[in-house]
Parts: C-alpha cells; structure tokens; sequence
C-alpha cells in the first residue's frame, strides 16, 4: 500500500518557511510595559532607561537615571549601536509614539532586551510617580 507523501512534505515546507521568516525579523524583541511593570525594572541597576525626547522635553522631567538619546538627532542611529548588546532597556518618550519608533530601530540593531513604556511619561505621571526637572 503506497501512502501520500504530499501532507508531510506540505507541512514540512511550512515549517521551514515560518523558521525563515523569524529568522529575517531583525533581531531583538520590544516588550510594551505599563507603568507598573516599568518600575519594577527601574529598581534593576543593569536596566538602561532611555528617554528619546529632545533634551528640552528631558530637562521639562524624566525619569531618575534616565539617559536622554534624542531620536530626531541624526546620530540616533549611530549612537543605538553603541548601545551594548546585551544590555536590557526601558526606552520612553512623552506619549509613546516616537519610543514605538526608536524600540524598533533598536531591536533592528540586534538588541533583544528592550521595554517600551506604554503611555510614555504622561502615563508615568498621571499614575503618580516621580519625574526628575532638569
């Protein structure tokens, strides 16, 4: 009794290309964190906190230890691949638009320990926690 290879080569191709596909992604992975869950990872000494608004905005408040890496510098993604590869980081920006944008390029530059701040600073101090001025 001859059986149909077909089904199992069927899916054996679809495994192969899904295997692909993930390996084309670029590198690291975004997790959004809410404001909870970002301060947990505040009270980690080996979490970078990235705040990509301008330096004007990071001077307005930010959040303690924050590093201010502005995304509309030119050298954003220059200074990104500086950032070393291993590391673990909370990136944020004023509403969670532009952190969207540099959390992306970030894991494009093989990062894959990197948190997005979900609302962004507003959120940070509508919830009632603190901001550092200047």
């Amino acid at each position: 009794m001859q059986t149909s290879r077909r089904p199992a080569l069927a899916a054996l191709a679809v495994t192969l290309a899904v295997a692909a596909l993930a390996g084309c992604s670029g590198g690291g992975a975004v997790t959004d964190v809410d404001v909870e869950e970002a301060a947990t990872l505040l009270e980690d000494p080996d979490v970078t906190v990235v705040d990509v608004r301008t330096p004007a905005e990071f001077a307005e408040g930010h959040l303690d230890g924050a590093v201010n890496i502005d995304l509309s510098d030119p050298a954003f993604a220059d200074l990104v691949a500086e950032l070393p590869q291993d590391g673990a980081y909370l990136v944020y920006c004023r509403t969670d638009n532009r952190s969207g944008t540099a959390t992306d390029l970030m894991a494009e530059e093989g990062l894959t320990d990197v948190h997005d701040l979900d609302g962004g600073v507003v959120a940070w101090a509508e919830a009632g926690m603190p901001l550092v001025v200047g």
